[in-house]
């Protein structure tokens, strides 16, 4: 079981113990008169509870009615227009079409969530001559990209989002690595599958946003070749694109709040 993500990176300025400042214990009573015990107890629960409820609202987001804060997040039906992926697309080609949106979305007043997906170019090797004489099938090797973006209203959605770090499956594929990703909302994982597809997961605020990028090969026929792809055709490496996944997520998520 995968009980702690692989931290990459280490925490900055902003985390809670950092948030709350300004009372300095040294300084004296003012006016140098004589502390009242009661007072001082009453003193110190007023800012131990100050600093407990600006802990909670300053470093996790959560408002005084228990609501988690948008942060500026807006997830409607037309929020697909964000997922433009200018790092992807310039690493793997411009995208076949525009992102399409899958039918699950969701529009309630405790959540909303859109999911859509891109496909970019296929690389294409041609049917060519058998050994024995037969033609062998052509191969591609597609990329695609998918994105869901939920924004929760009612309930805070942290907890959940850390449990789901820790999952061994998703979706039926086996997850290999998961990696924190620093710098990238509240908390981000990277998500390393065995089939070496890469999941990336951001919760911000009252915000969650995933942004998937899978490949495969396939033959042109659909057919069940089993000598595989030829030598020229790699397996497509979804890892080294990395880089351009989490680039491509800050982009998403400025789109989404600026949307």
């Amino acid at each position: 079981m995968i009980s702690e993500p692989e931290l990459v990176g280490e925490d900055g300025p902003g985390s809670s113990r950092d948030v709350v400042s300004g009372f300095d214990p040294e300084q004296g009573a003012a006016g140098g008169g004589r502390r009242r015990p009661g007072v001082l107890w009453a003193v110190a629960g007023v800012l131990a509870t100050s600093a407990v409820w600006a802990t909670a609202v300053f470093g996790y987001g959560i408002g005084r009615d228990g609501k988690p804060d948008p942060r500026g997040y807006r997830v409607e039906s037309d929020s697909c227009t964000a997922m433009r992926l200018p790092a992807l697309t310039k690493a793997l080609g411009e995208q076949v079409a525009e992102p399409a949106t899958e039918l699950d979305g969701i529009e309630h007043p405790a959540l909303h969530r859109i999911r859509c997906t891109v496909a970019f170019p296929m690389k294409e090797t041609p049917a060519r001559a058998g050994e024995d004489g037969g033609s062998e099938p052509g191969w591609s090797v597609e990329y695609g990209a998918s994105l869901t973006a939920e924004l929760h209203r009612e309930t805070d959605p942290r907890p959940e989002f850390e449990a789901s770090s820790t999952l061994t499956e998703v979706d039926g594929s086996v997850v290999e690595r998961v990696e924190r990703v620093p710098d990238l909302g509240d908390q981000a994982y990277l998500l390393i599958m065995e089939e070496g597809d890469l999941r990336l997961n951001v919760v911000e605020g009252g915000a969650v946003v995933r942004l998937a990028l899978t490949g495969g090969t396939f033959t042109d026929d659909d057919s069940d070749d089993e000598n595989g792809p030829p030598d020229d055709m790699a397996e497509p490496d979804v890892l080294a694109y990395r880089a351009e996944l989490i680039n491509d997520m800050r982009e998403v998520m400025k789109a989404l709040k600026a949307g």
